[in-house]
């Protein structure tokens, strides 16, 4: 298993229930049953540098978790589709 830090923006301008579910959804995706999810930080809403589809803020979310590589493969295909997560990067973590 390889450990993964995964950052997204939600829309800022959905619903707070709405935005929630997004990330909660997002988590489901990664969490199967040979992955698990270390940590999820929210960090909340943030100004974003430059206007991304007209949206000037963000919600912002961090997943660590430990997963193979399709599971992540799987992931950025899903978030890429969705059309409420700004943007999203995918980080491999160096092995301790």
């Amino acid at each position: 298993m390889t450990t993964y830090e995964i950052m997204f923006i939600v829309k800022a301008t959905l619903e707070e229930s709405e935005i929630k579910k997004i990330a909660e959804d997002l988590k489901k995706l990664v969490s199967n049953k040979q992955s698990k999810v270390i940590e999820m930080n929210e960090l909340g809403r943030k100004k974003l540098a430059y206007p991304i589809n007209k949206e000037l803020g963000g919600f912002y979310y961090v997943l660590k978790v430990e997963t193979d590589h399709e599971t992540i493969k799987e992931f950025d295909r899903k978030v890429s589709l969705n059309e409420n997560v700004l943007r999203h990067l995918i980080i491999k973590l160096e092995s301790e």
